[in-house]
């Protein structure tokens, strides 16, 4: 089979590895499409994704669905030809998690997850022509649901966590800070969670098109001088950006939420946090997603279109130009998808 696999900085290339075959309990998936993240950018860009650092060429890839194409021993619930996506996480060992956060898997310590370097030996993505995963993290696609959607599972699992973090969103005003695919994603998710209003704020006007596209009833353009709005109730700081979380803890309104859903660097950042005390703000950070990747292809099964998010779609391939693509927003850029195999 192919693979796109990261060497090292600026070096993917589609290598030929041998055809995985499933195990006990284990599933064979013919992958068809996957979408490209920035832990993906990021090996490709500088060999490494936070603190986990590249030892040796690592599958990239863990937003993906394709068909089942073959079981493994003790295999039942599912058949060939079935299209599913992937939950991308499996826990290593058996740690008990304390009561104040139990049944919250993505905060257990040890945690391997599809295309991360940061366990030895690492964790091979799904960006490759046929992968085997537990059967317990297939995800059926309903009836109507294309592989290509059940490729944006997983980030929108990612957006549907952090909507959920914030309690319930309905009738509220929502404000979201930064409309990369995860911002609009967190737009499209409170919309579809009950948010009465939801604005979306960036310094690019293509991706405020896409914001209203999945779900934003307003946009500020921040590039064009637009201020953010004030007194939002409920903020997501999407960005990532330390330099934007003045910003949004000034548009939070006293008492308010401001929900951290960007990644913010492993280094020490300046940043005006003042406001955090002075107007009593709830400052949550949001991490993965527990079970919500069941909730994404549900959603998308009842109709939530979040299709206007691709905006390039490359062939396996090309891997290395799909990378150069997502890592430029100036190229008008969101989510950028992989054809990993057959088209559907």
């Amino acid at each position: 089979m192919r693979a796109a696999v990261v060497h090292g900085p600026g070096d993917v290339r589609i290598d030929t590895r041998p055809d995985p075959a499933p195990g006990p309990g284990e599933v064979l998936i013919a992958m068809e499409w996957g979408g490209i993240c920035g832990s993906d950018v990021a090996y490709w860009r500088h060999g490494a994704s936070g603190t986990a650092v590249l030892k040796h060429p690592l599958v990239l890839g863990h937003e993906v669905a394709g068909r089942v194409a073959g079981l493994g021993p003790g295999v039942t619930g599912v058949e060939p030809g079935q299209p599913v996506t992937v939950h991308p996480a499996e826990p290593v060992g058996d740690t008990t998690l304390p009561a104040r956060i139990a049944g919250r898997t993505n905060l257990l310590p040890r945690v391997r997850y599809f295309g991360s370097a940061a366990f030895h030996p690492h964790t091979d993505g799904g960006f490759s022509e046929l992968r085997v995963v537990r059967a317990d993290q297939l995800r059926p696609l309903p009836s109507g649901v294309s592989t290509r959607q059940g490729a944006l599972a997983e980030p929108l699992a990612v957006a549907l966590h952090a909507v959920g973090r914030a309690g319930d969103v309905t009738g509220r005003t929502v404000l979201v800070n930064g409309a990369g695919p995860i911002g609009c994603l967190v737009a499209a998710a409170a919309k579809h969670r009950g948010a009465a209003t939801v604005i979306a704020a960036d310094l690019s006007p293509s991706a405020l098109v896409i914001a209203r596209r999945v779900g934003a009833d307003e946009v500020v353009d921040l590039a064009a001088g637009d201020a953010l709005p004030e007194d939002v109730e409920l903020v997501f700081e999407a960005s990532g950006a330390p330099g934007a979380l003045g910003g949004a803890l000034r548009a939070t309104a006293r008492g308010g939420t401001l929900v951290q859903v960007g990644n913010l660097p492993g280094e020490p950042a300046t940043a005006v946090l003042g406001d955090l005390v002075t107007r009593e703000i709830t400052w949550i950070g949001s991490y993965r997603f527990v079970d919500e990747i069941t909730d994404a292809v549900r959603a998308l099964g009842d109709g939530l279109d979040v299709s206007p998010l691709i905006t390039h779609t490359f062939d396996l391939e090309r891997a290395g130009e799909a990378l150069a693509v997502a890592a430029d927003r100036s190229s008008g850029s969101s989510k950028v998808l992989l054809r990993l195999g057959e088209r559907r």
